[in-house]
């Protein structure tokens, strides 16, 4: 709706003043910034400050990260690009969430102007045929867009609902009503049957379509088609349409706040739930919600957006002033950036006395000091291998990645597998460093190696993947592969070693390449970083008993495993005789509620070194 009411109202607008031969697009942009900086910039603003105060720090980078997005508006751009970033996984609702729809708006009103400028200039010689021109683009992008954005909801929804592309068919459906609405005779009786079938359309589609997960696609047909058929409906002067309820004084009053109300929504709602500690706000909590929603909203338009609304500007004040705002907002999310940096811990002294991490299981715990990585910082403490010299794998969407070396290395080591076998590259670092080894990185997200897809057996890219894997690895000939010896260790215990897992081991043996298999390590039912911002570290509230994620025997002690693999139990380095605790020697075991932190598995290399090296051959 916001979308096409926007399409209906701009391309209506263009279309007359083109039709005129005044389009002006400096003075139009300008009236874009002075509508929408004001208040968008107080509500960036007060959700800094808002956020700074409520929000846990594990969500402070991810929130200043789209602050910065959402005042240069490209926040739908920034969400898009977290949907298809396997790293981004631990991203929660954000305060802002809701300004990816403002940033496609702005888009829009951006290239928009630009493009009926240049249908008018085509034009020019004909301009009765202006109406004709715009309706054609219209059409073509409606039916271009709609067609992109069903074919990627089906293939990829999370990055399609960020889209701008797949939404720009919502804006055409809105423009190509603009061009119509007054053309077609409806009688009175169809309209007032109009009105009434988009409102209640509109209604039933709230209660019934999940927006979330099945839009934009074939679904989002429903309220736009609903919305344009309230405004075919329009004022029907008659006493049953639809009409009477929405110029109600109430729905007036609500209309003239809707985009203050708009802005401050989402964060009110966010922030509630996060000062509550809770995931749902009940009937008690919503109306709290709304009210307050609503009470700052009306402040913003009386305080805000009337007095601006009066004041006379030239349009290049218009821009110098929305340039400041932007820069004012930029500014806060660098000082709240600069305030989170302060409160992250140097890891300098990381596998010292005071930070041994995995050595503590053995040497014993040292005294409680401020964990590594810090709650500001824990959800950013991946392994990178995107930063070494990486190229495509053929046919596949993935790279190989390769460790930078200055001199050649005396062993190559491949590491395959998903973004648990990444992690655990962060153990093998300093090993290859002192033994002048170059580590080589064959991974993707939920695909371990094997021969079938082991998390989702409809996910036809993981098997290709792990099929190309294999050939790339008989290119390479590296000296020794490290992958996984089993998956899925959770609560059961339901850890195994699945036959595909094996299968491809074979398939090394065949090329007399050295496996060393590792045992995965635990899964949880939360996330382990916030449990223990709730809880605290007193008694390992957050951990898990060994004996209920791993069994005495590994599932690989009693299956017929080819001679070229040797196994490294990691269930000995991240749990102790009795328990699997959240923290070991100071430092943070998890990321998230399945993924070791980099700075713990970089703990790991003393322990493991001796196995390591015993495996690869030196």
């Amino acid at each position: 709706m916001f979308f096409l009411i926007s399409g209906f109202l701009l391309t209506g607008q263009l279309a007359r003043a083109a039709a005129r031969g005044r389009l002006d697009l400096r003075a139009r942009w300008s009236r874009m910034v002075r509508r929408l900086l004001p208040s968008a910039t107080v509500v960036l603003l007060g959700t800094v400050a808002a956020g700074a105060l409520l929000l846990p720090e594990t969500r402070w980078p991810q929130t200043v990260r789209e602050i910065v997005a959402t005042a240069l508006f490209v926040e739908n751009w920034r969400l898009a690009a977290d949907a298809v970033d396997y790293t981004a996984r631990n991203n929660t609702t954000s305060v802002v969430q809701h300004f990816w729809s403002l940033s496609i708006q702005v888009q829009f009103f951006v290239a928009w102007p630009l493009a009926v400028a240049l249908i008018a200039l085509v034009a020019r010689r004909a301009p009765h045929r202006l109406h004709a021109h715009l309706t054609a683009t219209l059409l073509g992008l409606f039916v271009a867009s709609l067609s992109f954005s069903v074919a990627l909801t089906a293939t990829d929804q999370p990055l399609a609902y960020f889209h701008s592309l797949t939404r720009l068919w919502e804006f055409a459906l809105g423009g190509l009503l603009a061009l119509w609405i007054d053309r077609i005779p409806w009688t009175r009786g169809e309209r007032v049957a109009f009105g009434w079938v988009g409102v209640l359309g509109l209604v039933a589609c709230g209660f019934v379509l999940d927006g979330g997960s099945v839009f934009p696609g074939y679904a989002a047909l429903w309220p736009t088609l609903c919305g344009a058929l309230v405004l075919l409906g329009g004022v029907t002067r008659s006493r049953y349409g639809a009409h009477r309820l929405l110029v109600l004084r109430q729905a007036q009053f609500l209309g003239g706040v809707s985009f203050p109300l708009y802005l401050w929504h989402w964060p009110v709602l966010v922030l509630f739930m996060v000062a509550r500690d809770q995931d749902e706000v009940g009937p008690v909590g919503g109306v709290a919600v709304i009210a307050v929603s609503v009470v700052l909203a009306v402040l913003t338009s009386r305080f805000v957006e009337d007095p601006l609304r009066h004041v006379r500007v030239s349009d290049g004040d218009a821009y110098r002033y929305g340039a400041a705002a932007v820069t004012v907002v930029l500014l806060a999310a660098a000082i709240w950036q600069f305030g989170a940096g302060q409160r992250a811990v140097p890891t300098d002294g990381l596998g010292g006395p005071q930070y041994p991490g995995a050595a503590a299981l053995v040497d014993g715990e040292p005294e409680a000091a401020p964990l590594i990585p810090a709650p500001v910082s824990v959800y950013e403490d991946w392994v990178w291998v995107q930063d070494w010299d990486c190229v495509p794998l053929a046919e596949v969407r993935s790279d190989i990645c390769t460790q930078p070396v200055e001199a050649p290395p005396q062993r190559r080591v491949l590491v395959v597998g998903d973004s648990h076998l990444e992690q655990f590259i962060a153990a093998l670092v300093p090993i290859a460093r002192q033994h002048d080894w170059q580590l080589i990185g064959a991974l993707r997200g939920a695909c371990p190696f094997s021969t079938v897809s082991e998390l989702d057996p409809n996910d036809a890219e993981c098997v290709a993947w792990n099929s190309a894997v294999v050939d790339k690895i008989a290119e390479l000939r590296p000296d020794a592969v490290v992958t996984l010896a089993t998956r899925d260790v959770r609560s059961g215990p339901t850890e195994q070693t699945p036959p595909g897992f094996i299968e491809q081991w074979r398939r090394l043996a065949d090329l007399d390449i050295p496996v060393l298999a590792v045992r995965d390590n635990p899964r949880f039912a939360y996330d382990v970083p916030d449990c223990v911002r709730r809880h605290g570290r007193d008694e390992d509230p957050c951990g898990v008993d060994r004996d209920a994620v791993y069994p005495a025997d590994p599932p690989y002690a009693q299956l017929d495993v080819p001679s070229n693999v040797t196994f490294l139990d990691l269930a000995d380095y991240v749990c102790d005789d009795t328990r699997c605790p959240a923290v070991i020697g100071n430092v943070l075991v998890y990321l998230d509620d399945n993924h070791l932190t980099a700075s713990y598995a970089t703990t790991l290399a003393p322990v493991i070194e001796d196995q390591v090296v015993s495996a690869v051959g030196g």
